[in-house]
């Protein structure tokens, strides 16, 4: 495995959990690291568009959001209003035969032209369908990182050609719980549809920053993280001149720190029962 591909691949498998060293300097190099999300319209689920995201998020920046299809079927609806929210390009794509998928080459085509002109570090191909083997083996040939998102049916052939494969049966059921949490969070507390959105948005950033053992991370990195989920945020529409203030605001929901002796400031989640 080349250096760049290792260096998305060890970040991959340690994500939700890094305490050494090396792990926190594979995470600031992914800083600066671009991802192009390429879904396939026809093999996916819109409803888990918001986890997508997050999860390309751990591995880059997505400078590339692309989403494949044929917008004149009615299976298609579905993801036109999640489209605007998260900044995707649509791609249309003719069924040209009826019970054939034909967004695949398009999407394949669209990718080699991403790959040849170097704009991205990494690729996040969300799909289960085994047609895309070829073209995860041929991204990684050129030493690019290759994310894959689909079911847990997904053909082995193509698990196995992407350095990552995130299977969608788990994010069903973060998804589920997120939301048990939010309604429990927005019942308990009474809170506003926008406050809800925030607290449920730092905790993204949380998850897509990754935490020690002990869950904590650095604010800092949870910044950037807020602005790649929601380029609008600004402490100062919550009130708060710094995003250190508005989390010190919500202690109900967070716990934040400033270690001795260090000029970082760490944020954790506080689990809910």
């Amino acid at each position: 495995m080349n250096a760049v591909a290792k260096t998305f691949f060890l970040w991959g498998i340690n994500s939700y959990n890094f305490s050494m060293t090396s792990e926190n300097d594979i995470l600031n190099d992914l800083k600066e690291k671009r991802v192009a999300i390429l879904i396939d319209g026809d093999n996916a689920q819109s409803a888990l568009m918001e986890q997508i995201v997050v999860e390309a998020g751990r591995f880059g920046n997505a400078t590339i959001r692309r989403i494949y299809g044929d917008w004149t079927s009615s299976s298609m609806k579905s993801w036109k209003d999640t489209l605007n929210s998260f900044a995707f390009q649509p791609f249309q794509q003719f069924t040209y035969s009826v019970g054939k998928n034909s967004t695949d080459s398009a999407m394949i085509i669209d990718a080699m032209d991403i790959l040849h002109t170097n704009l991205v570090d990494g690729f996040c191909l969300v799909s289960s369908d085994s047609d895309y083997t070829r073209l995860a083996t041929r991204i990684r040939e050129s030493g690019k990182l290759v994310v894959g998102i689909g079911k847990q049916m997904t053909p082995r052939a193509f698990v196995s050609a992407c350095d990552v494969f995130i299977y969608t049966e788990n994010l069903v059921e973060r998804e589920r719980e997120k939301k048990k949490l939010a309604a429990r969070q927005q019942t308990s507390a009474k809170l506003s549809e926008s406050e809800a959105k925030l607290i449920d948005n730092i905790n993204q950033a949380i998850e897509m920053v990754g935490t020690d053992d002990d869950g904590w991370c650095k604010l800092s990195e949870v910044g950037t993280a807020l602005r790649r989920i929601d380029p609008g945020f600004d402490p100062r529409t919550y009130g708060a001149k710094q995003l250190a203030t508005l989390v010190r605001a919500r202690k109900a929901y967070f716990d934040i720190k400033k270690p001795t002796g260090k000029s970082i400031i760490l944020i954790r989640s506080k689990e809910e029962d």
